[in-house]
Protein backbone atom coordinates (compact mmCIF):
# COMPACT_ATOMS: atom_id res chain seq x y z
CA UNK A 1 0.00 0.00 0.00
CA UNK A 2 3.10 2.45 -0.04
CA UNK A 3 2.55 2.60 -2.99
CA UNK A 4 -1.56 3.16 -3.17
CA UNK A 5 -0.02 5.64 -0.82
CA UNK A 6 2.58 7.57 -3.44
CA UNK A 7 0.53 7.49 -5.81
CA UNK A 8 -1.82 9.74 -3.70
CA UNK A 9 0.54 12.25 -2.78
CA UNK A 10 1.37 12.61 -6.66
CA UNK A 11 -1.65 13.52 -8.01
CA UNK A 12 -4.02 16.76 -7.24
CA UNK A 13 -6.79 15.22 -9.35
CA UNK A 14 -8.20 11.65 -9.37
CA UNK A 15 -8.75 11.00 -13.65
CA UNK A 16 -8.55 8.12 -15.84
CA UNK A 17 -4.75 7.85 -15.38
CA UNK A 18 -4.69 7.90 -11.51
CA UNK A 19 -7.76 5.20 -11.60
CA UNK A 20 -5.80 2.95 -14.51
CA UNK A 21 -2.31 3.19 -12.30
CA UNK A 22 -4.77 2.32 -8.43
CA UNK A 23 -6.60 -0.40 -10.07
CA UNK A 24 -2.87 -1.84 -11.37
CA UNK A 25 -1.24 -1.68 -7.58
CA UNK A 26 -4.34 -3.37 -6.50
CA UNK A 27 -3.87 -6.18 -8.85
CA UNK A 28 -0.31 -6.78 -8.41
CA UNK A 29 -0.88 -6.96 -4.58
CA UNK A 30 -2.04 -10.48 -4.79
CA UNK A 31 -5.33 -9.10 -4.35
CA UNK A 32 -6.38 -10.73 -7.77
CA UNK A 33 -8.67 -8.74 -11.01
CA UNK A 34 -12.33 -9.66 -9.55
CA UNK A 35 -11.46 -8.18 -6.09
CA UNK A 36 -9.72 -5.35 -7.21
CA UNK A 37 -12.60 -4.77 -9.95
CA UNK A 38 -14.88 -4.73 -7.20
CA UNK A 39 -12.92 -2.52 -5.36
CA UNK A 40 -12.82 -0.33 -8.59
CA UNK A 41 -16.14 0.08 -8.97
CA UNK A 42 -17.36 1.43 -5.17
CA UNK A 43 -14.40 3.71 -4.96
CA UNK A 44 -15.68 5.34 -8.72
CA UNK A 45 -18.60 5.64 -7.09
CA UNK A 46 -17.36 7.17 -4.36
CA UNK A 47 -15.66 9.45 -6.03
CA UNK A 48 -18.70 10.77 -8.36
CA UNK A 49 -20.96 11.46 -5.25
CA UNK A 50 -18.35 12.76 -3.06
CA UNK A 51 -15.46 15.82 -3.47
CA UNK A 52 -12.06 15.16 -1.96
CA UNK A 53 -10.01 18.07 -0.71
CA UNK A 54 -7.50 16.68 0.61
CA UNK A 55 -5.06 13.67 -0.17
CA UNK A 56 -5.83 12.32 3.32
CA UNK A 57 -9.45 12.39 2.70
CA UNK A 58 -8.66 10.14 -0.99
CA UNK A 59 -6.32 7.65 1.30
CA UNK A 60 -9.46 7.69 3.80
CA UNK A 61 -11.61 6.64 1.29
CA UNK A 62 -9.85 3.76 0.04
CA UNK A 63 -9.20 2.84 3.17
CA UNK A 64 -12.74 2.54 3.93
CA UNK A 65 -13.68 0.72 0.58
CA UNK A 66 -11.36 -2.18 1.34
CA UNK A 67 -12.49 -2.99 5.22
CA UNK A 68 -15.50 -3.56 3.97
CA UNK A 69 -14.62 -6.90 2.28
CA UNK A 70 -14.04 -7.89 5.90
CA UNK A 71 -17.19 -6.48 7.21
CA UNK A 72 -18.91 -10.25 6.68
CA UNK A 73 -15.93 -12.18 7.53
CA UNK A 74 -14.95 -11.60 11.45
CA UNK A 75 -13.64 -13.73 13.40
CA UNK A 76 -15.18 -15.39 16.05
CA UNK A 77 -11.90 -15.72 18.34
CA UNK A 78 -12.23 -12.65 19.44
CA UNK A 79 -9.48 -13.59 22.52
CA UNK A 80 -7.65 -16.83 22.80
CA UNK A 81 -9.99 -16.92 26.34
CA UNK A 82 -12.70 -17.39 24.12
CA UNK A 83 -15.71 -18.99 25.86
CA UNK A 84 -15.78 -22.51 24.74
CA UNK A 85 -19.76 -23.61 23.81
CA UNK A 86 -18.01 -27.28 24.47
CA UNK A 87 -15.52 -29.03 25.88
CA UNK A 88 -13.54 -30.21 24.43
CA UNK A 89 -13.27 -27.48 21.80
CA UNK A 90 -11.51 -29.78 18.43
CA UNK A 91 -9.38 -27.96 16.06
CA UNK A 92 -8.47 -29.54 13.12
CA UNK A 93 -5.31 -28.03 11.16
CA UNK A 94 -4.70 -29.10 7.68
CA UNK A 95 -2.51 -27.67 4.75
CA UNK A 96 0.44 -28.58 2.20
CA UNK A 97 4.04 -29.03 3.37
CA UNK A 98 6.09 -26.16 4.35
CA UNK A 99 3.40 -23.48 4.90
CA UNK A 100 4.49 -23.57 8.68
CA UNK A 101 1.77 -25.96 10.22
CA UNK A 102 3.56 -27.07 12.88
CA UNK A 103 4.99 -24.08 14.40
CA UNK A 104 1.23 -22.59 14.30
CA UNK A 105 -0.23 -25.29 16.23
CA UNK A 106 2.38 -24.40 18.62
CA UNK A 107 2.10 -20.95 19.13
CA UNK A 108 -1.61 -21.51 19.34
CA UNK A 109 -1.23 -24.04 22.05
CA UNK A 110 0.67 -21.36 23.93
CA UNK A 111 -0.97 -18.82 23.51
CA UNK A 112 -4.49 -21.10 24.53
CA UNK A 113 -2.53 -22.22 27.34
CA UNK A 114 -1.71 -18.66 28.59
CA UNK A 115 -4.83 -17.52 28.16
CA UNK A 116 -5.80 -20.58 30.99
CA UNK A 117 -7.01 -23.43 29.07
CA UNK A 118 -6.26 -26.67 29.21
CA UNK A 119 -4.65 -27.85 25.76
CA UNK A 120 -4.06 -31.25 24.31
CA UNK A 121 -2.31 -32.20 20.61
CA UNK A 122 -2.62 -34.79 18.84
CA UNK A 123 -0.01 -35.71 16.56
CA UNK A 124 -1.75 -37.31 13.50
CA UNK A 125 1.26 -36.70 11.21
CA UNK A 126 2.54 -40.46 11.07
CA UNK A 127 4.33 -40.30 7.89
CA UNK A 128 6.98 -38.49 8.45
CA UNK A 129 9.13 -38.74 11.91
CA UNK A 130 10.60 -35.42 11.93
CA UNK A 131 6.99 -33.89 12.04
CA UNK A 132 6.36 -35.79 14.93
CA UNK A 133 9.87 -34.79 16.55
CA UNK A 134 9.18 -31.53 15.29
CA UNK A 135 6.02 -31.09 16.94
CA UNK A 136 7.10 -32.96 20.54
CA UNK A 137 9.55 -29.97 20.68
CA UNK A 138 6.72 -27.00 19.94
CA UNK A 139 4.44 -28.97 22.60
CA UNK A 140 7.45 -28.38 25.05
CA UNK A 141 7.67 -24.94 24.28
CA UNK A 142 4.43 -24.30 24.49
CA UNK A 143 3.85 -26.29 27.95
CA UNK A 144 1.14 -28.89 26.73
CA UNK A 145 0.99 -32.45 26.85
CA UNK A 146 1.01 -34.32 23.31
CA UNK A 147 -0.36 -37.63 22.27
CA UNK A 148 2.19 -38.92 19.33
CA UNK A 149 1.67 -42.16 17.02
CA UNK A 150 3.23 -45.25 17.77
CA UNK A 151 5.44 -46.90 14.77
CA UNK A 152 3.38 -47.60 11.96
CA UNK A 153 -0.15 -45.73 13.30
CA UNK A 154 -3.00 -44.96 11.54
CA UNK A 155 -3.10 -41.31 11.55
CA UNK A 156 -6.93 -41.74 12.24
CA UNK A 157 -6.34 -43.72 15.27
CA UNK A 158 -3.86 -41.04 16.59
CA UNK A 159 -7.10 -38.14 15.91
CA UNK A 160 -9.61 -40.54 17.69
CA UNK A 161 -7.11 -41.58 20.95
CA UNK A 162 -6.60 -37.68 21.20
CA UNK A 163 -10.03 -36.64 21.40
CA UNK A 164 -11.29 -39.60 23.87
CA UNK A 165 -8.05 -39.03 25.79
CA UNK A 166 -9.34 -34.90 26.14
CA UNK A 167 -12.89 -36.29 26.51
CA UNK A 168 -11.96 -38.21 30.17
CA UNK A 169 -9.60 -35.43 31.08
CA UNK A 170 -11.19 -32.49 31.06
CA UNK A 171 -9.22 -30.54 28.45
CA UNK A 172 -10.48 -27.35 27.18
CA UNK A 173 -9.06 -27.21 23.13
CA UNK A 174 -8.02 -30.10 21.53
CA UNK A 175 -5.26 -29.16 18.68
CA UNK A 176 -5.21 -32.13 15.85
CA UNK A 177 -2.19 -31.81 13.42
CA UNK A 178 -2.79 -33.62 10.02
CA UNK A 179 0.52 -34.75 8.01
CA UNK A 180 0.87 -32.03 5.16
CA UNK A 181 -0.26 -32.99 1.48
CA UNK A 182 -0.60 -31.59 -1.96
CA UNK A 183 -4.27 -30.40 -2.11
CA UNK A 184 -4.24 -32.14 -5.74
CA UNK A 185 -3.43 -35.84 -4.03
CA UNK A 186 -6.98 -37.14 -3.64
CA UNK A 187 -5.89 -40.72 -2.14
CA UNK A 188 -4.45 -38.02 0.91
CA UNK A 189 -7.98 -36.33 1.09
CA UNK A 190 -9.40 -39.02 1.35
CA UNK A 191 -7.09 -39.41 5.11
CA UNK A 192 -8.09 -36.27 6.00
CA UNK A 193 -11.55 -37.35 5.78
CA UNK A 194 -11.12 -40.69 7.85
CA UNK A 195 -9.53 -38.68 10.77
CA UNK A 196 -12.58 -36.50 10.52
CA UNK A 197 -14.99 -39.25 10.90
CA UNK A 198 -13.35 -41.12 13.73
CA UNK A 199 -13.26 -38.03 15.51
CA UNK A 200 -16.63 -37.66 15.21
CA UNK A 201 -16.93 -41.18 16.69
CA UNK A 202 -16.06 -40.04 20.21
CA UNK A 203 -17.51 -36.17 19.74
CA UNK A 204 -20.35 -35.97 17.67
CA UNK A 205 -19.61 -32.48 16.21
CA UNK A 206 -16.13 -32.56 15.94
CA UNK A 207 -13.90 -31.23 14.88
CA UNK A 208 -15.62 -28.07 16.12
CA UNK A 209 -12.69 -25.31 13.49
CA UNK A 210 -10.81 -26.90 10.48
CA UNK A 211 -8.21 -24.54 10.15
CA UNK A 212 -6.00 -24.15 7.16
CA UNK A 213 -2.29 -23.55 7.45
CA UNK A 214 -1.90 -20.74 4.00
CA UNK A 215 1.79 -18.78 3.25
CA UNK A 216 1.24 -15.58 2.67
CA UNK A 217 4.50 -15.31 0.00
CA UNK A 218 2.45 -18.02 -1.96
CA UNK A 219 -0.32 -15.25 -3.41
CA UNK A 220 -2.75 -16.64 -5.95
CA UNK A 221 -2.29 -20.77 -4.99
CA UNK A 222 -2.93 -19.55 -1.51
CA UNK A 223 -7.27 -19.50 -2.93
CA UNK A 224 -6.11 -22.70 -4.82
CA UNK A 225 -5.61 -24.51 -1.86
CA UNK A 226 -8.16 -23.15 0.30
CA UNK A 227 -11.00 -24.41 -2.43
CA UNK A 228 -9.54 -27.70 -3.20
CA UNK A 229 -9.42 -28.35 1.14
CA UNK A 230 -13.20 -26.91 1.67
CA UNK A 231 -14.01 -29.03 -1.31
CA UNK A 232 -12.47 -32.41 0.61
CA UNK A 233 -13.72 -31.86 3.34
CA UNK A 234 -17.05 -30.06 2.93
CA UNK A 235 -15.76 -26.58 4.36
CA UNK A 236 -13.18 -24.97 6.24
CA UNK A 237 -13.68 -22.80 9.65
CA UNK A 238 -10.85 -20.58 8.92
CA UNK A 239 -7.52 -19.58 7.57
CA UNK A 240 -4.34 -19.08 9.75
CA UNK A 241 -2.14 -16.94 7.24
CA UNK A 242 1.65 -17.27 7.74
CA UNK A 243 4.90 -15.61 7.05
CA UNK A 244 3.35 -11.85 7.10
CA UNK A 245 6.55 -10.60 8.29
CA UNK A 246 8.78 -11.42 5.05
CA UNK A 247 8.10 -10.45 1.28
CA UNK A 248 4.64 -11.65 1.60
CA UNK A 249 1.90 -8.92 -0.13
CA UNK A 250 -0.97 -9.52 1.94
CA UNK A 251 -3.50 -9.49 -0.81
CA UNK A 252 -4.28 -13.13 -1.01
CA UNK A 253 -6.33 -11.99 2.41
CA UNK A 254 -8.81 -9.88 0.60
CA UNK A 255 -8.72 -12.30 -2.51
CA UNK A 256 -9.86 -15.50 -0.19
CA UNK A 257 -12.13 -13.63 2.41
CA UNK A 258 -14.41 -11.95 -1.07
CA UNK A 259 -14.20 -15.44 -2.94
CA UNK A 260 -14.52 -17.92 -0.46
CA UNK A 261 -16.79 -15.92 2.67
CA UNK A 262 -13.56 -17.87 4.77
CA UNK A 263 -12.60 -15.37 7.57
CA UNK A 264 -8.77 -15.29 8.16
CA UNK A 265 -8.63 -16.11 12.02
CA UNK A 266 -4.85 -15.95 13.12
CA UNK A 267 -1.46 -14.43 11.42
CA UNK A 268 1.96 -15.13 11.61
CA UNK A 269 4.42 -12.56 12.16
CA UNK A 270 7.03 -13.89 13.40
CA UNK A 271 9.32 -16.95 14.16
CA UNK A 272 8.46 -16.34 18.44
CA UNK A 273 6.53 -18.51 20.18
CA UNK A 274 4.46 -15.82 20.89
CA UNK A 275 4.36 -14.51 16.72
CA UNK A 276 0.74 -15.51 16.05
CA UNK A 277 -1.87 -13.00 16.57
CA UNK A 278 -6.03 -13.00 16.24
CA UNK A 279 -6.82 -11.73 12.76
CA UNK A 280 -8.43 -8.07 13.13
CA UNK A 281 -9.26 -6.61 9.82
CA UNK A 282 -9.52 -2.69 10.69
CA UNK A 283 -6.08 -3.30 12.00
CA UNK A 284 -4.79 -5.44 9.04
CA UNK A 285 -6.28 -2.47 6.75
CA UNK A 286 -4.29 0.09 9.04
CA UNK A 287 -1.51 -1.35 9.07
CA UNK A 288 -1.36 -1.54 4.88
CA UNK A 289 -1.82 1.93 4.80
CA UNK A 290 0.92 3.02 7.36
CA UNK A 291 3.77 4.98 5.64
Amino acid sequence: MAKVNRLINSRATIDDEFLNELEEILISSDIGFDTSEQLMLSIKDRVKKDKYETQEELSGMINEEIKKIFADTTSSFNEFNFDSPVKPYVIMVVGVNGVGKTTSIGKLAHNFRKAGKKVLIGSADTFRAAANHQLEIWASRAGVDIIQSTSNSDPASVAFDTVKSAAAKDIDVVIVDTAGRLHNKSHLMEELKKIKRVMKKVIPDAPHETFIVIDATTGQNGLNQAKEFSSALDGLTGIILTKLDGTAKGGIVLKINKEMNLPVRFIGVGEQIDDLQVFESESFVKAMFEK
